[in-house]
């Protein structure tokens, strides 16, 4: 499943690469940039984490051609005069206008190193907005971001992560050479496959798999089934059988109005709704006043 995701990932899709201070995953997001350079796509790449120098570095001289980086490693929250890149400018609008600016009228690539970075700075729900506005904009094709998951809480992961329409994590193999790969996508129509792969990284950033393993979507399981019945070891038996629940049904409940009393009370009769008092013999009630008790 990973060299096919190198050959390409879907309009509008979303990869995401979770890494961990275990293992990094930049080498295999620059395996992704070479990719999408050598398919001659437009890449534009939010520089937070590593400089621009150390980014470049392993990648081909002839493919920087069609690779735009925006600098935020020197000044990312904007302190001097022109800063190249903010996190402030994460945003749909801001980082439309600035694709738009070089890659003319073609989607590009959008590459984000990294995801945490910005997460330090903004809230999980304003980075879910901006990412579900851009991967339906038009200006971008596809979104790579790289996320520290050991920097965040669960539940901001989760978040980000539930955007995703891929999802590699990635952690350290046996060998000094060699990384595990488990990947989770998600297609159109809901399907999910999962693969575990072993593979490494030459030095020319291509990616060779060595060992893969399938795990398809689990199949949905009965709860109720499974779930262990709190009548079994009871004293007395909740269940009824046939005949008392026919003798239940048959059952006329006093709070439940039969027909005839729907009926009257639906449609009543003549003399209806008055109301019949008869005078007591302690009643004190006097014909001249009727009101003096309301006199001050």
């Amino acid at each position: 499943m990973l060299p096919g995701l190198l050959q390409g990932i879907e309009t509008g899709g979303l990869l995401i690469i979770q890494d961990s201070s275990n293992y990094s995953g930049r080498d295999l997001l620059k395996s992704f940039i070479t990719a999408a350079l050598n398919r001659e796509e437009v890449v534009h790449v939010l520089c937070f984490d590593v400089s621009e120098e150390e980014l470049r570095d392993r990648l081909k001289p002839l493919d920087t051609q069609r690779l735009h980086i925006h600098n935020a490693y020197l000044d990312p929250l904007g302190w001097t005069a022109h800063p190249a890149f903010t996190v402030q400018q994460f945003n749909s609008k801001d980082l439309t206008d600035l694709i738009r600016q070089t890659s003319q009228q073609r989607p590009a690539t959008l590459v984000i190193d990294s995801l945490s970075w910005i997460l330090r700075h903004a809230t999980a729900p304003a980075v879910c907005r901006t990412l579900q506005q851009l991967r339906k904009g038009g200006a971008v094709r596809a979104i790579i971001g790289l996320l520290h998951t050991d920097m965040h809480q669960r539940g901001t992961v989760g978040s980000v992560c539930h955007l995703a329409t891929s999802l590699i994590s990635v952690a350290p193999g046996v060998k000094g050479n060699e990384a595990v790969a488990r990947i989770t996508k998600r297609s159109k129509s809901g399907k999910v496959m999962q693969d575990e792969e072993i593979f490494c990284i030459t030095e020319d950033l291509a990616v060779t798999v060595l060992s893969t393993s399938c795990h398809p979507e689990p199949k949905p399981t009965n709860t109720e089934e499974e779930q262990a019945d709190p009548t079994a070891n009871l004293t007395f038996n909740l269940r009824l059988s046939d005949s008392e629940l026919e003798a239940k049904q048959k059952l006329t409940l006093p709070f439940v109005f039969s027909k005839e009393k729907k009926t009257a009370l639906l449609h009543p009769g003549p003399g209806s709704g008055r109301i019949l008092y008869e005078p007591d013999a302690n009643d004190d009630y006097d014909q001249e006043d009727p009101d003096d008790d309301l006199d001050i």
